[in-house]
């Protein structure tokens, strides 16, 4: 059985969203100089929020809007902690992962192969039989085509506008902007519910449109994967979004590989898209001055406040 490349572009559109959402939200976190390695908990949360909500209410778009929410909830717990009472960014982060893992297996209890509504196409079913350039480009929920507006939108106002300027001031030097009357500790709040957002709606359309199942774990790693494709991208959105089509393309590819029968062990097809991930770190690091010089210089540091 042959690979229909069609198909496999198709997938990998799908298979890149929630990664991709997942990672421009936490861009935008780390360019206000906060590291949040809670991502892989938000994500996971949202996953299950929106699809019991999905299954109790019958509305996938409530489901989508309970991902958000329960991404961002989690998302203001570390910035609470962080910003507030000033732990430590990355013990606070892994606790938040951790903890978003064990509230998801509490909450999805019971609802494993519950029967999901159909989520809406934004286009004609018509347009999405177009030969070759149908699946691509019309076979998809609507939040595919918000995650692509969304990296457009985060690349706009950082690089155009003065909401942009105000956020890469704060990530670069927190001090000098504290001293110009920025409001730091309130900035990074804001940047960090956005990210817990993104990630929590990531987590969602996992669960509600690739998956359309709640699993324990289903995640699997998403969230760390996000958190990798912002070094790799240097904190640039359009390269956000081309990593995580990298990944995407990856995870179809292999799936498609398992479906034809390719004489390659499973196990060694399933670990492939993770380890190609570390390879493209491991180059894109090799350079340490370069990732150095595309770092918030204020990455991870604590901001106290003076006067």
């Amino acid at each position: 059985m042959g690979i229909d490349p069609v198909t496999v572009i198709a997938a990998l559109i799908v298979a890149s969203t929630p990664i991709l959402l997942a990672a421009i939200g936490e861009m935008v976190v780390e360019k206000t100089g906060v590291l949040n390695l809670g991502v892989e908990g938000m994500m996971v949360t949202g996953a299950v929020m929106g699809f019991v909500t999905t299954v109790e209410t019958g509305s996938p778009t409530l489901g989508f809007v309970a991902g958000m929410a329960s991404g961002m909830a989690l998302s203001l717990i570390f910035g609470l902690l962080t910003q507030l009472l000033l732990s430590n960014q990355v013990a606070t982060g892994l606790a938040l992962t951790l903890f978003g893992l064990g509230l998801s297996a509490l909450l999805g209890v019971g609802y494993p192969g519950a029967t999901l509504p159909p989520v809406a196409d934004p286009f004609p079913a018509a347009m999405a039989d177009i030969p070759v350039l149908g699946p691509i480009l019309f076979g998809h929920s609507l939040v595919t085509y918000l995650s692509v507006v969304l990296v457009a939108a985060v690349w706009f106002v950082l690089g155009f506008t003065r909401t942009g300027l105000i956020i890469r001031a704060v990530g670069e030097n927190h001090d000098a902007a504290h001293a110009l009357g920025y409001k730091v500790i309130r900035i990074r709040l804001m940047a960090i519910m956005f990210g817990g957002a993104c990630a929590g709606l990531g987590g969602a359309f996992l669960s509600i449109v690739r998956v359309q199942n709640w699993v324990d774990g289903m995640t699997a790693g998403a969230g760390w994967i996000a958190l990798a494709l912002v070094v790799f991208a240097s904190w640039k959105p359009w390269r956000v979004l081309l990593g995580a089509y990298l990944f995407g393309g990856i995870t179809a590819l292999q799936l498609r590989l398992q479906a034809a029968g390719i004489s390659i062990p499973v196990e060694i097809l399933s670990m492939s898209p993770y380890v190609i991930t570390i390879l493209v770190l491991v180059i894109m690091s090799s350079d340490r001055s370069r990732a150095a010089l595309n770092a918030p210089a204020a990455l991870g540091k604590v901001f106290h406040a003076t006067g």
